[in-house]
């Protein structure tokens, strides 16, 4: 049911940051810099988002039934 909002955010993101990190202009050394790891998170964020915490909520709720 979210998976559809959180890929569109995250692939909004992204495509916005790609082009800073490829680009050769004045200031693209440092601006670069900065958006590397804002992408990085991005994704690391979607993986957060649609695999861990499912998974975790469904060992934790599973516990807790067979309680």
């Amino acid at each position: 049911m979210r998976v559809r909002p959180i890929m569109m955010t995250a692939a909004a993101i992204i495509g916005g940051l790609v082009p800073i990190m490829i680009g050769t202009g004045t200031g693209s050394e440092v601006m670069g810099r900065i958006a590397a790891p804002m992408v990085g998170g991005m994704i690391s964020a979607v993986i957060l988002a649609l695999l861990v915490i499912p998974v975790l909520f469904y060992l934790w709720k599973q516990r807790t039934l067979s309680d």
